[in-house]
């Protein structure tokens, strides 16, 4: 991380500098009044004894205070509004750019992060710092002008007596240090655990289905057992910590208020100081030492605001997606696919892909077959760009993929995978996620298309049945239609088909295949399929095996050839033993 979460804290928050701007003025003067106030209540004390029945004086001296009290309490209101906005509209724009960089973020950072740890900065680190800011900054702003307006004032009534609390405030200081020091570390690893326990939580809740299916209930709860006991013991330290900051500095302060009070009646019998402004002094004695209780009293909430700024700007540095140079937007829309000495590795010491050679011509389907782990997918990875290649290069109608604008590129495919990909909200707006200006007739006519329109009808409100989290309120089978009828409702020049009919019957599947050919008429399609059954008709069958086209051509010719093909086409039909 190129700074400390401190240091690009304030460099956020200086982004509202007339508020801040505004919010020292209103403390500045808010605290000046307030701090004039026992120069006041030092001339009234001093009044009363020699009144004699005049009550004028006195009566000027309170009215006068009533109004300092009064104007600094509204400047100080004024301040505290000033500051939370600042810090509000800081912590706005953090959220904003966390959300904004996901978008940047290759494939792989989410693959190797769990989404609970990423979900965790989302919401607990970002409130941490919404905390600490909204309670820190005006602690730290108030407590330093009152700090110097207390010294000034405290000088003008006794120097001697002043040497005495500006004396002890260091050790209190000092103290309030070492016990921060220690503190620090333990917020820090708080914000991690935490996030560790965010992680585990989100995965078991996710996976519910699973843990239930293998009786892994115990395991996991001994497991999120481990990590919340971790979470205790290292937010119970951090907490102690904290806790012992405040009354070990107002502890020394008090010693700085007794002190004071002696010399200062010492004063008074010396004739050098009033009775008033001993008062007075008592009064900016606690005034000066005020600004150190209330920061080490916020200490908890500014030790985890810093622990959760340094996590979410680890984020923010995180190494983005990387940009073309020339930002073009795919001419055509022909589908002539080349691949030219393309080598690619997830790990750079294990190379997956060597030197591949590929040329797919406009309108040509291509099947793309081999055992679990040799590279299918990755290829369909390699031509969206959701990895990008480690030498070599990509060509789609004779333009390198790296000089195409991602959306132009990925607009360009629709892609049905195995896995299903829907959101919050209503069937009507899942069909039409990749095209929100579709009619009602274009969703439907998809939805018929891909033979969804049945079962939607007999949904409780049709199209506009609202769906849980992720479909948890659908069958997986239906699932996989909607998000073939909104691959249909874009009608793309290119497709990717990846198991695209995995989860539906038998009887379905030939009715998708059908509706699929009339789809693909026409257009670039890359089917990976294990059933090797379904691409039969497909006009090229690369087989690949550890990263290598090992074989390649028309399903009869490769069953011709009885290589590497044959013996998988075989080993699905033959009998188990």
């Amino acid at each position: 991380m190129k700074n400390s979460g401190f240091t690009r804290l304030l460099r956020s928050l200086a982004k509202y500098r007339l508020l801040i701007i505004g919010m020292l003025l209103s403390s500045a003067v808010g605290n000046t009044m307030l701090l004039l106030a026992p120069r006041h209540i030092a001339k009234a004390i001093d009044l009363i004894a020699p009144l004699n029945g005049d009550y004028s004086l006195l009566l000027q001296e309170l009215v006068i205070l009533g109004a300092l009290y009064v104007s600094g309490g509204i400047f100080t209101w004024l301040s505290m509004v000033l500051a939370n906005s600042a810090a509000n509209r800081t912590v706005r724009d953090l959220r904003n750019q966390l959300f904004e960089k996901l978008a940047r973020l290759p494939l792989g950072y989410f693959d190797n992060n769990p989404r609970g740890d990423m979900i965790s900065r989302f919401t607990n680190d970002i409130n941490a710092i919404s905390d600490g800011l909204n309670q820190g900054v005006i602690q730290l702003v108030s407590g330093i002008i009152t700090v110097v307006l207390s010294l000034v004032f405290m000088l003008t009534l006794n120097p001697y007596v002043t040497l005495v609390a500006v004396f002890v405030m260091p050790i209190s200081f000092l103290i309030g240090f070492s016990i921060t020091k220690y503190g620090k570390s333990k917020f820090k690893e708080q914000s991690r655990v935490l996030g560790q326990l965010n992680g585990y939580a989100e995965e078991t809740i996710s996976s519910h289905h699973t843990v239930k299916a293998f009786g892994y209930e115990k395991a996991a709860d001994t497991r999120f057992g481990e990590i919340n006991r971790q979470l205790y013991e290292c937010g119970y330290r951090a907490q102690f910590a904290s806790a012992l900051v405040n009354p070990s500095t107002r502890f020394v302060n008090n010693i700085a208020y007794v002190l004071v009070g002696v010399l200062g009646i010492i004063a008074v019998l010396r004739n050098t100081l009033t009775v008033g402004g001993v008062a007075g002094f008592l009064t900016y004695t606690a005034q000066f030492s005020k600004p150190f209780n209330e920061i080490t009293a916020v200490t908890m909430q500014l030790q985890l605001a810093m622990a959760s700024a340094r996590r979410v700007f680890g984020l923010l540095d995180e190494e983005e997606l990387r940009q073309s140079t020339v930002s073009e937007n795919l001419p055509g829309g022909l589908g002539l696919v080349e691949f030219k000495d393309v080598c690619f590795s997830y790990q750079p010491e294990t190379p997956l892909i060597k030197n591949l050679n590929l040329s797919v011509r406009p309108g040509e389907t291509i099947a793309i077959v081999g055992p679990t782990g040799a590279g299918k997918t990755t290829l369909v990875n390699l031509l969206m760009r959701f990895y990008e290649i480690d030498s070599g290069s990509i060509l789609i109608d004779g333009e390198d993929i790296t000089s195409l604008t991602r959306e132009s590129l990925r607009r360009s495919f629709g892609m049905v995978l195995q896995d299903t990909w829907l959101f919050s909200g209503t069937v009507r707006d899942n069909i039409a996620y990749g095209k929100p200006k579709a009619t009602d007739i274009e969703i439907e006519q998809a939805a018929r298309a891909a033979h969804a329109h049945s079962f939607i009808r007999r949904l409780p409100d049709g199209y506009n049945t609202p769906i849980t989290e992720d479909g948890g309120n659908l069958s997986q089978g239906q699932k996989q239609l909607l998000t073939i009828a909104r691959a249909m409702l874009l009608d793309p020049p290119m497709l990717i088909l990846d198991e695209a009919t995995s989860s539906v019957d038998i009887v379905t599947e030939i009715r998708i295949q059908r509706a699929f050919r009339k789809l693909m008429q026409g257009k670039t399609t890359f089917i990976i399929a294990h059933r090797l059954s379904t691409i039969r008709d497909a006009d090229r069958i690369l087989v690949l095996n550890q990263g290598d086209v090992v074989e390649q051509g028309s399903h009869s010719e490769l069953l011709g050839l009885g290589g590497f093909y044959s013996r998988l086409y075989q080993s699905q039909f033959a009998p188990s033993e």
